[in-house]
C-alpha cells in the first residue's frame, strides 16, 4: 500500500505563488509516475502536470509559464509551483502516485487533496 499526502495548499492573492509538495510512502517498488490534477467548483478533475520516471515533465498547455512541476525521486516528492495565480486556478489540488510493481502492473493511489482559494 502507499500513502499519497499533499501538503501547500492555502490562499492566495491574484498575482501570487504556492508551492505544493506530494510525498509518497508505504511499499513502494518502482514509482512509474507522480502527477497532479485539479478540480474546481462545479467541475471534473483535470490533469495539470505528469512527472514520469526518467521520462520528460509535460504541464497541461493552458498552464505553461505559471505552473513547474518537479520531482525528487530520491525522496518520493513531487512539487508543483504555481505563479501569477488567477481566481480560476482556485480548486483542490490531488496527487496521483501510479506504482509499478515487480510484475509491471500499476496502481494508481490518490492523496485527500489540498485547497488552494485565489481571491483578493
Amino acid at each position: 500500500q502507499v500513502q499519497v499526502a499533499e501538503s501547500g495548499g492555502g490562499h492566495a492573492q491574484p498575482g501570487g505563488s504556492l508551492r505544493l509538495s506530494c510525498y509518497a510512502s508505504g511499499t513502494i517498488f518502482s514509482i512509474y509516475s507522480m502527477d497532479w490534477f485539479r478540480q474546481g467548483p462545479g467541475k471534473q478533475r483535470e490533469l495539470i502536470a505528469t512527472i514520469p520516471t526518467g521520462g520528460f515533465i509535460n504541464v497541461r498547455d493552458s498552464l505553461k509559464g505559471r505552473f513547474t512541476a518537479s520531482r525528487d525521486g530520491a525522496i518520493h516528492t513531487a512539487y508543483l509551483q504555481m505563479n501569477a495565480l488567477k481566481p480560476e486556478d482556485t480548486a483542490v489540488y490531488y496527487c496521483r502516485v501510479r506504482n509499478q510493481n515487480y510484475s509491471g502492473s500499476i496502481m494508481d493511489y490518490w492523496g485527500q487533496g489540498t485547497q488552494v482559494t485565489v481571491s483578493s
